[in-house]
């Protein structure tokens, strides 16, 4: 990081972009996803923080709020600093359920859900999935180094992991 600098955050429904040098970290991904976005010769990252499948907002005020616009937008704002979509690679964290909700249909499991919506964006947009940390029932926070493309995440009570 530049001169030990803290790394950038990214909130609930927010992306950032940082370069070499810099990383970004983001927290509470219960049924969120994080979603890291790198071009290996820029040395150029992106990390949105999506909360939900769909957007199916009339209006669409908040496009990072939604794996299917979240994803498309911070590839649009990535392009705009140089990156080429055929060297875009991926990485994604969260997705758990972190509740048990009574019947049978998978509306509970807005976790399953978003994990299934990051995978067709992915694949609809060529984007290659490098490697995830999804599922599960516990939160993560993801940080994210474009300097080593290292995504690592922390989970309560368990070890710390590096994708």
């Amino acid at each position: 990081m530049i001169n030990g600098s803290k790394p950038v955050v990214v909130g609930i429904a927010d992306m950032k972009m940082v370069k070499e040098g810099e990383k970004v970290i983001t927290y509470a991904l219960g049924s969120c996803i994080g979603i890291c976005l790198y071009d290996p010769k820029l040395k150029l990252g992106a990390l949105v923080h999506i909360m939900l499948p769909l957007n199916m907002e009339a209006g669409r005020k908040n496009p990072l709020k939604y794996a299917d616009t979240g994803i498309r937008e911070t590839l649009k704002a990535m392009q705009m600093k140089g990156a080429l979509k055929s060297r875009i690679v991926a990485k994604a964290a969260g997705g758990a359920k972190m509740f048990d909700v009574s019947g049978k249909g998978s509306l509970g499991n807005i976790g399953q859900r978003n994990i299934e919506s990051v995978h067709l964006v992915l694949k609809m947009e060529g984007i290659r999935l490098l490697a995830e940390d999804v599922g599960g029932s516990v939160a993560r926070t993801l940080t994210f180094d474009p300097s080593t493309n290292m995504a690592t995440i922390q989970s309560y009570g368990k070890p710390v992991k590096t994708i």
